[in-house]
């Protein structure tokens, strides 16, 4: 359709109009998902359900690569969510390890949000602020279904400590968890060193420890949370993993599938995670199979499969675009009903089919 709703102009229906476009910044961002944890581990509960009842379309995503930086991409997420706040759109997400150096994030994100009614984009958000949450939340949400019996992990290992490792750990913090013993590893002792600050800072309970080695760290821990920016696997030594701890498999790429196929392994999307070399993408081609998944995160929340306790338990989280829609329409519900929106009143110019 076409048009500008107005009287007499036949390519629009009267009951359709072309939306306001909002811009909302991370500042805003930051604002309204603050202190609201708990609440988002359940809006992200509830997309994975919507989404495995077949309410939501993800396509795969796509991934824009340089020849010359081959390290760096730009993914785009698109997506469509039902339900009761039903919303399309688009997560533009670029990933260039190489701005840690330079001391800025390396990821960096827009959300568009798009009408469907019309297919109007009615607001462009600050993306990388709710890439992290929802990544948190689905890492927390996946932490309390997959823990065994009831008992939460006491020990807990960063592997990684970035931006999704401090995400992580305050959404767990904030949702209930306390842990004995928190280590953390990473190959640059100063994110370590930060990380470790950030944690005393935020009044963590329990002994920090910085582990050089990444064996440590995995021994000594229950609950061991992958977040790196490894593109393929740098750990396979399947003793390392003989407690049987919980693995929050966040990052996708740092396990050698020989190890996941010694684990009970749990995914949000098979279809998804089973794609762009991830660890379980890799274990898929090296058996031809994919008998070595127990089952998705939903088929545990619905009870369908359960928990093992004899092995290590594996969760590998794609990161659906749903989920960043999800949170996305959240914040801006919550700015357009404080009246805080940052409305770009002539964004949109040619509304009329002939002038």
């Amino acid at each position: 359709t076409g048009g500008d709703g107005r009287p007499g102009d036949p390519l629009m229906s009267p009951l359709v109009s072309t939306p306001a476009f909002a811009v909302i910044s991370g500042t805003q961002v930051q604002q309204a998902l603050e202190g609201r944890q708990q609440e988002l581990v359940d809006l992200v509960e509830a997309t994975y359900r919507l989404h495995s009842e077949g309410d939501s379309v993800n396509p795969p995503s796509y991934f824009l690569r340089f020849p010359d930086r081959p390290s760096s991409r730009i993914i785009a997420l698109p997506a469509s969510i039902g339900g009761q706040a039903p919303v399309d759109g688009l997560k533009w997400i670029s990933s260039f390890p190489e701005n840690v150096a330079a001391g800025i994030p390396r990821a960096s994100a827009v959300l568009v949000l798009n009408d469907p009614d019309t297919g109007y984009p009615f607001a462009c958000l600050e993306g990388s602020i709710i890439s992290a949450t929802r990544t948190a939340a689905m890492a927390v949400l996946g932490a309390d279904r997959l823990s065994r019996g009831g008992q939460r992990p006491a020990r807990i290992g960063f592997f990684g400590a970035g931006l999704i490792a401090r995400y992580v750990h305050d959404f767990l913090a904030a949702t209930g968890w306390s842990f004995e013993e928190i280590g953390v590893h990473d190959l640059s002792t100063e994110s370590a060193a930060g990380f470790r600050g950030h944690l005393e800072q935020s009044g963590a309970a329990g002994r920090i420890t910085v582990h050089d080695d990444a064996e440590r760290l995995i021994r000594s821990s229950d609950l061991v949370v992958f977040a790196t920016v490894a593109a393929e696997p740098h750990v396979g030594e399947p003793s390392w993993f003989e407690h049987n701890p919980l693995v929050l498999h966040v990052s996708l790429r740092d396990l050698a599938p020989e190890l996941l196929l010694d684990s009970a392994n749990f995914v949000d999307d098979v279809e998804h995670c089973l794609k762009a070399n991830t660890s379980p993408h890799l274990a898929e081609q090296l058996t031809g199979s994919r008998d070595f998944l127990d089952g998705t995160l939903h088929d545990v929340m619905a009870g369908r499969v359960p928990v093992p306790a004899d092995r290590p338990v594996v969760f590998s989280p794609f990161g659906l675009g749903v989920l960043d829609l999800a949170v996305g329409k959240h914040v801006y519900d919550e700015l357009a009903g404080t009246g805080e929106l940052n409305v770009v009143d002539d964004f949109f110019h040619e509304l009329r089919r002939y002038g």
